[in-house]
């Protein structure tokens, strides 16, 4: 449907159940979606957080009425998408007074890191409402643990955060990257924006079910590509008996394959089938070939003990288009080549695959393989396997 919100979608959830002391679970949480991300090898991510509680506590001082907490917050979360003037009018719109609106400004238009803390501490009003003083508290020990735990960097501790759903108690976050907001449309005023999704929306076909696809529109972000909070009252609503407290996070898998994807694509690189880097090739012909197994398990031996991800074909005498082939279905970038020649001479050929439809000179080291004493070949393959050559081969030609 769009960009990262699809009828069906996969999700990889974490949650942590029982009953701990303040916070602790709950910062544990935020250490591994660091860690996951880290794992990714993703630089730029931030956590947006903020507390029900603190929501409840603000709403309440600045004169919301209890029935309508819910609808106005639910109007609040929009502010990552919407000006405040929208905000503002949606909430006017729901019956709220324009005056009280405007105190809501005050707290959510506020975001930061632990200085958050401060800033409510300091205001009495708030700090008298017994909800929003246990917020504050709740988060405070959060930056403390997350302070020593080395992931309080990516924090962002944002008030106009919350969250649509209801079932939420305590804390609650969400993690943004490079990939949640279209580049577009940051640098855009909202009239551009309606504009560009205008004009987008009259060049588009609807999909079978009469929805407009924009999975490929620039102008769509994916979102955040995680969410989640403590939810204590949850379990006790399903089990019947009592109360388990809970906290987790839900990873959005296609909204993060969404954002690696353009990632890949504007570095070109390449997804491939398999993790493998290197394939161990037997050439010769005549009846005398003997398919040199034994040989090309030695050499992958020798590469799986210097953590070299290898593969050789499991038959006797594969034949060299066969094994050229497995190299391309899988996406293996390296060759190692050997025949009888090869074998006595103490040397093999290392050969970047794929570039048989290249426009490469004949005798092309990279065309043909080039040759690597047996002594120098893990030290050569790491070498290519570094400069990733085989994402530019464009270029190749003009290599020495």
């Amino acid at each position: 449907m769009t960009k990262g919100r699809m009828r069906e979608f996969y999700q990889c959830d974490f949650d942590i159940a029982g009953t701990y002391d303040a916070m602790i679970p709950d910062a544990e949480i935020f250490s591994i979606i660091i860690e996951v991300f880290r794992e990714l090898k993703w630089d730029k991510i931030t956590i947006k957080v903020n507390h029900r509680k603190i929501l409840d506590g603000l709403f309440t001082v600045s004169g919301v009425p209890q029935d309508k907490i819910r609808t106005i917050s639910s109007a609040v979360d929009k502010l990552d998408k919407l000006p405040w003037s929208d905000v503002r009018n949606e909430m006017v719109e729901k019956g709220l007074d324009g005056e009280v609106a405007d105190r809501i400004w005050e707290f959510v238009r506020n975001k930061g890191g632990r200085d958050m803390i401060a800033l409510l501490r300091g205001n009495e009003t708030f700090m008298a409402n017994a909800d929003g003083k246990a917020g504050v508290d709740d988060m405070e020990r959060l930056f403390d643990y997350l302070e020593a735990l080395g992931v309080a960097d990516n924090l962002s501790f944002d008030l106009s955060l919350a969250r649509g759903l209801d079932y939420y108690t305590g804390v609650i976050y969400e993690v943004v990257t490079e990939g949640s907001a279209a580049p577009q449309q940051q640098q855009q005023t909202m009239d551009e924006q309606l504009k560009a999704k205008l004009k987008i929306s009259s060049k588009k076909k609807p999909n079978e079910d009469g929805d407009e696809d924009r999975s490929n529109d620039p102008t769509v972000g994916v979102g955040s590509v995680a969410a989640g909070g403590r939810y204590d009252n949850l379990v006790g609503m399903f089990s019947g008996k009592r109360q388990i407290p809970c906290v987790g996070i839900s990873f959005g898998v296609d909204r993060i394959v969404s954002v690696m994807k353009a990632r890949m694509d504007k570095d070109k690189e390449v997804l491939r089938a398999s993790e493998v880097d290197v394939l161990v090739m037997a050439v010769g012909m005549g009846k005398e070939f003997t398919g040199l197994l034994p040989e090309r398990m030695a050499i992958a031996r020798e590469l799986w003990d210097s953590n070299i991800r290898t593969e050789f074909l499991a038959k006797v005498k594969p034949k060299l288009p066969a094994q050229f082939a497995a190299a391309e279905a899988k996406g293996i970038p390296l060759g190692v080549i050997i025949g009888d020649d090869e074998l006595a001479q103490g040397v093999v050929k290392l050969k970047l695959m794929g570039l048989e439809k290249e426009n490469l000179p004949d005798g092309h080291p990279d065309k043909t393989g080039r040759v690597v004493r047996r002594a120098d070949l893990v030290a050569e393959i790491r070498r290519e396997l570094e400069a990733k050559r085989w994402m530019n081969y464009y270029e190749l030609p003009e290599a020495n």
